[in-house]
């Protein structure tokens, strides 16, 4: 996925300390004649009047706008972040909140992507069109990426306060930096006032008042560069200018927004692409339903824009929990002396025992890989191929023991197995569990109870259910593939059928491949051709889209094991991905009880063909990496990669996520390699957000199914990693102490 280069324009500072751009600042000049100043006063007249209309339009149509109870979110702004119009607010969402925006007046049309990164940070990124400011093509396109930090909370005396980058790492077309103060005057009403600097500079502008630090803020120096770098020597140097606005609430759903904007849209109004006659914004928000918002604005004394935004957490689930209810917990009758082994003394009993289980947790939608059963312990390995929440596959797993087995059998000891090698092993005891089930802290009584340690050995085959291995496997599903950012279509897309086989060999060894039919969509019609100076390793995507629109994905020959005490390995063969197939090794450190993991990976990797079939290209790499994994606490995760990457540059990749207990991951990563900003093209440098979602979540059915999106605003060859299945970190994660202990409430649902 590639995108035209965004054109570098952005507003200058010359020396002597005035906005400096190409062309006339304020539009076309009229000099002394007489017909000229007619027309401009009848064209003032004719604004004035439809101002006039579209502000007695909105009025007309409040009292027709029902009340309802509940509270509303902070309101979004042009920007898609919190704020009014043009300026911000120092309002924040709630934590987590993840904000989908859409805004439009005159020639700009704006998307935006935030989200409540923590209770005070917000970040997102947004993707613009301005029609006819880039010629000689139709529209300027531009993507940027803003943050907003509320470093000081609201109380009866003190308003909220927050600092912000706009467009901190693009084209410095929008960028911006703000100091702002909100403060409620009453339950109704809010305030808002700031200054800003660069394009939120460009009206109403003094003397920067950080000067009195020295000289440096006095001049805000021209952006250079091919974007994507964040624009250090500009933030909050030059000109700074004051801003402000209202909000008032006078129903639960509806709210009045006016603003004083400090941006004159100086570039829109010198390409002739835009008129602004007023400061003054103003308009009506409606919420229509919780967390869904519509909008009409009157703007720039010229426009009427329209805005829609739509808010969710992805802590709270739309549909709840419909997962099916499971057995309930066998209570055991009679005394202790009663319970003794003597059924041990029967032959085939464990064999009989072992059936029944396997079969019972096919039902549930799980496997049994092995049972190792004793007078007073069972030794369960298990398959969760439904549950994402995994403790409530223990769980139910746990209860279903309790029915089956004996009553002499006290210990469980449960060992999920992921790709044939054992994650952990979860120690419980029967008697908690027939104790706790029905206590109103049972789930939190049980974990206290609970141990969580490193897996044993893997039995020998004589554990396993009769005829586990070999194990043939098929799947047949929908695909939606998708590209951003292009300029002749920014979003495209793909929807088709994908068929999927897995055979299972033996324990850790298997074979699958995945094949998909495109039903339809105009991933292939984009014919651009990449001007790379590096090789062609991600920047040719769109010929794969084109000639290889029914190929195969991926086709590899997996082995995953246990090489020793707290160590976990992979060796992959094959089409490993969709541009490149070869061999892959993995090794991963993690102990069950430890928030550091540490990794290596080594592959050789070469370019298969265009059309995703059996053919090579001539491109080859040795590539790796070793890698740290870190448990922030809170949800967040921390990993660093450092090695070389498909294009053979050498660097390391930085990234950040948060893991939500229900399943939910949103993150943002950065890589830096011996690759220049020049060599590297439009972006600078490789960076994304990626978002996880699981299908449980929009289901409220279980399932291991996720959905996932990775949003670069530009994709280039430089830091390109080989997408490589069944990576360790992700597969051994879930079954280690500190998630289990994140979800273990669900351990009785």
């Amino acid at each position: 996925m590639t995108a035209q280069p965004c054109r570098p324009r952005a507003p200058c500072l010359g020396s002597g300390g005035g906005l400096a751009y190409p062309g006339p600042v304020a539009g076309k000049t009229r000099e002394g004649g007489s017909r000229e100043m007619a027309e401009g006063k009848t064209r003032s007249r004719l604004r004035r009047r439809r101002a006039a209309r579209v502000a007695a339009a909105l009025m007309a149509v409040l009292p027709a706008l029902p009340a309802a109870a509940g509270e509303m979110n902070p309101t979004l702004g042009f920007y898609g972040m919190p704020g009014l119009y043009d300026t911000p607010t120092a309002r924040s969402l709630a934590d987590a909140d993840l904000a989908i925006g859409f805004a439009g007046a005159g020639p700009t049309a704006r998307g935006t992507l935030a989200f409540q990164i923590t209770p005070r940070l917000t970040g997102s990124l947004r993707y613009s069109r301005v029609e006819g400011l880039d010629p000689p093509r139709p529209a300027l396109y531009d993507r940027s990426l803003d943050l907003h930090f509320r470093f000081l909370d609201e109380t009866d005396w003190l308003p909220a306060m927050a600092v912000g980058l706009r467009d901190l790492a693009g084209t410095g077309t929008f960028a911006s930096e703000y100091i702002v103060a909100t403060k409620a005057l009453g339950p109704r009403l809010d305030v808002s006032a700031g200054i800003g600097w660069g394009r939120l500079a460009t009206r109403g502008a003094f003397d920067n008042p950080l000067g009195v630090f020295g000289s440096y803020f006095d001049t805000r120096p021209p952006f250079t560069g091919p974007g994507g770098e964040p624009g250090f020597e500009q933030w909050f140097r030059g000109p700074a200018a004051l801003f402000g606005g209202i909000e008032f609430r006078p129903t639960d759903r509806l709210t009045l927004k006016a603003e004083y904007s400090s941006d004159a849209y100086l570039e829109e109004v010198s390409a002739g692409v835009l008129e602004v006659d007023s400061a003054l914004n103003f308009g009506l928000e409606y919420q229509w339903r919780p967390g869904a918002t519509v909008g009409l604005h009157y703007l720039y004394g010229t426009e009427v824009g329209i805005s829609a935004s739509f808010v969710f957490n992805p802590r709270t689930p739309p549909m709840g929990d419909l997962s099916p209810a499971g057995v309930p917990v066998g209570v055991r009758a009679g005394s202790v002396s009663e319970w003794d082994g003597a059924w041990t003394a029967a032959p085939g009993q464990v064999e009989v025992y072992r059936a029944t289980l396997a079969k019972a947790l096919e039902i549930d939608g799980m496997g049994l890989e092995y049972l190792e059963l004793s007078a007073t312990t069972a030794r369960v390995g298990l398959r969760n191929a439904r549950y994402d929440a995994e403790p409530q596959a223990l769980g139910r797993t746990a209860r279903m023991l309790t029915q089956l087995l004996p009553p002499s059998v006290e210990t469980f000891v449960l060992e999920p197995v992921v790709e044939g090698s054992a994650a952990s092993r979860v120690t419980l005891r029967r008697s908690d569990i027939e104790r706790y089930e029905h206590a109103a802290d049972g789930a939190a009584l049980m974990l206290a109870r609970t141990e969580i340690d490193e897996a044993g050995a893997r039995p020998g085959p004589e554990a396993r259910p009769d005829d586990l291995y070999p194990d043939l496997s098929f799947g047949l599903g929908p695909y939606l593939a998708t590209s951003f950012f292009d300029p002749e279509a920014p979003i495209r897309a793909d929807v088709g059928l994908e068929a999927t086989a897995r055979l299972d060999i033996a324990p850790g060894l298997s074979a699958s491949g995945a094949v998909r039919l495109k039903l339809a969509g105009d991933l292939d019609e984009s014919m651009r051709v990449s001007d790379s100076v590096l090789p062609h390793v991600r920047s040719d995507a769109n010929i794969y889209d084109r000639e290889g629109e029914n190929g195969i994905q991926y086709l590899t020959l997996d082995y995953l094991f246990r090489p020793g005490e707290n160590l976990y390995g992979r060796v992959s063969a094959g089409y490993l991905e969709p541009m490149f197939g070869g061999v892959s090794g993995e090794l991963l450190w993690k102990p069950v009880d430890s928030r550091l993991g540490l990794g290596a990976e080594v592959n050789y990797a070469r370019q298969r063909d265009f059309d995703k079939l059996f053919g090579f290209q001539d491109y080859d790499v040795v590539t790796g990496h070793v890698s740290a994994y870190y448990e922030l606490g809170g949800g967040f995760e921390a990993q660093v990669d450092v090695g070389r990457y498909l294009a053979g540059d050498w660097g390391a990749t930085f990234a950040l996520d948060r893991t939500f207990a229900n399943g939910w991951r949103i993150g943002a990563f950065a890589t830096f390699t011996d690759v220049s900003a020049e060599e590297f093209g439009e972006g600078s440098f490789d960076k994304g957000i990626r978002i996880t979602a699981p299908l449980s979540w929009f289901t409220g059915r279980p399932s291991r199914t996720e959905i996932g999106a990775t949003i670069r605003p530009v994709q280039r060859d430089g830091g390109q990693r080989l997408d490589v299945r069944n990576r360790l970190y992700p597969l051994v994660r879930d079954y280690h102490e500190s998630d289990l202990s994140e979800e273990w409430g669900r351990f009785f649902r």
